[in-house]
């Protein structure tokens, strides 16, 4: 599956006051009326927790600039703190965490959730969605590209 090129996205959530995110390369988008899209979260993510407890997670599709930011939230760099401090963000009408510069955003209502081996996918109906600026980060053979 490394050799399929995919754009990669944070999923962000919220519990509370604090704020959950993780990076992904499997949304799809499998309806447009109504919108929706597909993401697949691991099981023993505190994300996918989040999204299970507020039915809704935001997706924001990352651009070539941010690969710093794919790595934060992939493991591979310093952690984000609970509340977002050091990440520029504004909060979306679903009051989930949108970050500043991305391509485009999706704000997500959980519709339909299913296991699927060590993850769990989750159909999320589009409620609000914009488009930002910026070539999009791409994921292919393990190392991150753009269209150019």
């Amino acid at each position: 599956m490394a050799r399929l090129p995919s754009g990669v996205v944070v999923v962000s959530a919220r519990v509370g006051d604090e704020f959950r995110g993780l990076t992904a390369s499997s949304l799809v988008s499998i309806s447009l009326v109504p919108p929706m899209v597909v993401i697949g979260l691991e099981l023993e993510s505190a994300t996918r927790v989040a999204v299970l407890e507020t039915k809704a997670f935001n997706v924001n599709l990352l651009t070539r600039s941010q690969e710093f930011i794919a790595d934060r939230f992939a493991g591979r760099a310093p952690a984000m703190d609970p509340r977002w401090r050091t990440l520029p963000h504004r909060l979306g009408a679903n009051a989930i965490p949108l970050i500043d510069g991305c391509a485009a955003w999706l704000e997500c209502r959980l519709v339909q959730n299913h296991p699927a081996g060590d993850h769990e996918i989750f159909v999320g109906e589009v409620e609000a969605a914009a488009v930002g600026q910026g070539d999009p980060l791409i994921l292919w053979d393990r190392a991150f590209w753009t269209l150019h």
